[in-house]
């Protein structure tokens, strides 16, 4: 059963394009009159990719509920297109190539296993995303990217582990915790074109 209908996605996905969009053009966020539902606290991502090779132009988000979603919809939008500390910011001439892609995610909840190993059989590939975290060290990888990357479940625990900033055999340690989550993920499927949601 989806939390969030189609309708819901094509929305959250055409916000997060006209958000943009404004902001880049006039450095000011659009009136929008959201859906009751986006008044809800909720965990968001925005990634904007390149069409139509899809090389990740920038993906910014809130992974746990503690903005409504209108909120946080509108934060992730203009913090993937401009703060993404690995891209340099996206340019208003640039938007006609580029797609949208929105993940509304249920909260994160901690796997907790009596032996490191078993968090093998805890992770579904293309069901869950992570979240790697020790002291400071955080990270996160939406549910997407082990389908797009290929990884099996111990690869998706070592790039997650990569991406906290912390060694790749990080998830055999005990005092390294791991969260999972789902998402509902609906994607442009050519520049300012239909909207779908995502299949993994």
């Amino acid at each position: 059963m989806y939390a969030f209908s189609d309708e819901d996605g094509k929305f959250a996905v055409r916000t997060a394009r006209r958000v943009v969009e404004e902001y880049l053009k006039t450095s000011s966020v659009p009136q929008i009159v959201f859906p009751p539902k986006f008044n809800e606290k909720s965990g968001v991502f925005t990634t904007i990719s390149r069409y139509p090779s899809h090389e990740l132009r920038g993906c910014i988000g809130y992974p746990e509920p503690v903005y409504p979603l209108k909120e946080a919809l509108v934060r992730s939008a203009i913090a993937a297109a401009i703060d993404d500390p690995r891209f340099p910011p996206v340019r208003y001439e640039e938007l006609d190539g580029l797609v949208f892609e929105v993940s509304l995610l249920t909260p994160p909840e901690e796997i907790r296993v009596k032996k490191r190993k078993h968090l093998l059989k805890e992770v579904k590939i293309g069901v869950h995303g992570l979240i790697a975290e020790r002291g400071f060290y955080r990270g996160l990888l939406l549910p997407q990217v082990p389908v797009e990357w290929g990884w099996d479940t111990r690869e998706f625990l070592e790039q997650t582990c990569w991406k906290a900033g912390l060694p790749m055999d990080c998830w055999l340690d005990e005092h390294t915790k791991f969260y999972r989550f789902t998402a509902e993920i609906f994607e442009e499927v050519e520049p300012r074109g239909d909207i779908r949601r995502k299949k993994l």
